[in-house]
């Protein structure tokens, strides 16, 4: 029985090709790829006469399995222990809204549904929900209509994005918004059943929802905490 997991990638944007190529070879042909900057301050840079780093963040889903050979890849093909080379962890999803979503995204791996997910008594979710871009107005529509408080909408570029007709039967744009909503786990099949009915894939924004437990927040009022520690 394989767990599904978010494999989250950080490196340069001139790194960013060869990680691409070793996750195909590892049967990862689908993933989203966000563009960002490295946080060293300015005079640090300035002193050593560097420009602020170019950095490229990627997304993909992987079981367990492909996991551990996607990581003995990279650390003998990339040489990711080295510094400055990149960096790649995994985090343990909860759920994706549809079955067709689900193969979708895990294709050409061997994965059988089991258990929701690693950690079951988390109070919070982080829903993810990736879009096509310019439509994050009828995401956001959906997901308060059943309780969302609000999201947080970043630019990404899918890969892969060719494998849809395969399991849509509709081929999906590239250019794509990923928008982050934090919610209680009480409202997430709710939230994420309106997102997918009112923005889904027979939408113009064709969008594919999973979410991502939360272990703990601060800044989040919902209405039933006191905010007190215990």
């Amino acid at each position: 029985m394989s767990e599904v997991y978010v494999l989250i990638t950080i490196t340069s944007r001139k790194k960013l090709p060869g990680f691409l190529s070793a996750y195909d070879k590892n049967n990862m042909p689908i993933g989203f790829i966000s563009l960002g900057y490295g946080t060293a301050k300015d005079e640090i840079l300035d002193m050593l006469g560097l420009d602020r780093s170019e950095k490229a963040v990627g997304m993909a889903m992987v079981t367990d399995e492909v996991w551990k050979e996607v990581k003995r890849f990279l650390r003998k093909k990339m040489y990711i222990d080295m510094p400055d080379t990149g960096i790649a962890f995994i985090i343990p999803l909860s759920s994706i809204g549809g079955k067709r979503e689900m193969a979708f995204l895990t294709a050409g791996q061997d994965y059988r549904k089991g258990e929701e997910s690693v950690m079951k008594d988390t109070k919070m979710e982080l829903l993810v929900v990736v879009s096509n871009q310019g439509h994050n107005d009828l995401v956001m529509d959906a997901a308060r209509a059943a309780g969302a408080y609000g999201g947080t909408v970043i630019h990404a570029r899918g890969t892969g994005m060719n494998q849809a007709e395969l399991f849509f039967g509709v081929s999906l744009a590239s250019e794509k918004d990923m928008t982050f909503i934090v919610t209680k786990r009480s409202q997430r099949n709710a939230i994420m059943s309106a997102i997918m009915k009112g923005a889904g894939m027979d939408t113009p924004a064709q969008s594919i929802v999973f979410s991502l437990p939360v272990s703990d927040a601060a800044g989040l009022n919902m209405g039933d905490e006191s905010g007190e520690e215990t």
